[in-house]
């Protein structure tokens, strides 16, 4: 008994020695990219671009030689945005010193995204994107309720609900689906209310939708991020769209990797 014990003990750790040995490099999921693009991906604030309906633009995600899950990027492109940011952004951490646990437990801190700050241009200050950030019952139960303690376990997946203050938008709602991947770790944003400026629809409900992948790297810890929304031509002559989802997805993604690098 004791002698079968050993061995299962044994093969299990051969199992984790052979699953950390398959961790991939940057260079194998963006191969072939030019040193500027790879040099901003690695400073502290990424690489970040965005393209709207009279631009093209390549995301480097859907490159054929990508290794991003293709599924990944069909989950904001399959709903034809007009508006479209894509951000790229490794977290220099030493080598097991960060796990997915890590990472699902920085996206359970939904209050860490209260009073994260912007630079607005037409206050011409860093003012607060999200007032005040809360995790809610359900889309139809929009009480607040707090978010839960780290986890000990990480779930295969999990859906939870979000009330954000939006400085420019007001009241803003939106459905958070988190899934493993068999590389890293999917959490997916959407609106399911619309998003509002001065009581006129902005986007409408389901057309914003963000995908953040994370897998952790020989290098640290990638967040590639895309995000889409489809505006009316009324509300894009009056509104920024690129400006306004870029802002909003580099808060997002700079909340989840201060929550990563345990700087809540």
């Amino acid at each position: 008994m004791q002698k079968k014990l050993i061995l299962s003990l044994f093969f299990c750790l051969l199992c984790v020695i052979h699953l950390s040995a398959q961790a991939r490099s940057f260079n194998d999921i963006f191969p072939n990219l030019g040193a500027d693009i790879r040099n901003s991906a690695f400073s502290g604030s990424g690489y970040v671009r965005s393209g709207g309906k009279t631009l093209g633009l390549e995301l480097i995600g859907g490159r054929v030689s990508s290794g991003i899950d293709p599924q990944i990027i069909n989950g904001v492109m399959s709903k034809n945005p007009g508006y479209i940011v894509e951000s790229i952004l490794v977290i220099p951490v030493l080598a097991g010193t960060v796990t997915l646990l890590d990472v699902y437990n920085a996206l359970g801190n939904i209050r860490g995204l209260s009073g994260r700050l912007y630079n607005s241009q037409t206050r011409n200050q860093a003012i607060p994107l999200f007032e005040d950030a809360t995790r809610i019952r359900s889309e139809r139960q929009t009480t607040a309720i707090p978010d839960p303690p780290p986890s000990s376990t990480l779930p295969r997946t999990e859906t939870v609900f979000i009330r954000l203050k939006d400085s420019n938008f007001g009241n803003s709602y939106y459905r958070g689906d988190m899934s493993l991947t068999q590389n890293g770790l999917c959490y997916s944003l959407s609106n399911f209310r619309n998003l509002t400026y001065l009581l006129i629809p902005v986007i409408r409900e389901d057309k914003f939708t963000a995908q953040l992948y994370f897998e952790l790297l020989n290098e640290g810890v990638l967040i590639y991020s895309i995000a889409g929304a489809d505006v009316s031509d009324f509300v894009a002559s009056r509104v920024d769209m690129g400006s306004a989802i870029a802002k909003r997805l580099e808060v997002i993604t700079s909340w989840a990797a201060d929550g990563i690098s345990g700087r809540r």
